[in-house]
């Protein structure tokens, strides 16, 4: 569960990063905080 959680993390990450890239700001800081919070090192909406 941790490994899927950490890859879903990844891919939000990265999403974010292309929407910054695009010139939509509001919506890849969600996506990054999003991603931080469900990864492993962040709090896992799961534990």
């Amino acid at each position: 569960m941790e490994f899927v959680l950490w890859i879903l993390a990844v891919i939000l990450v990265i999403a974010g990063i292309v929407s910054l890239v695009r010139g939509q700001m509001l919506w890849g800081i969600v996506l990054i905080v999003v991603g931080l919070l469900v990864g492993p090192g962040g709090v896992s909406i799961f534990t």
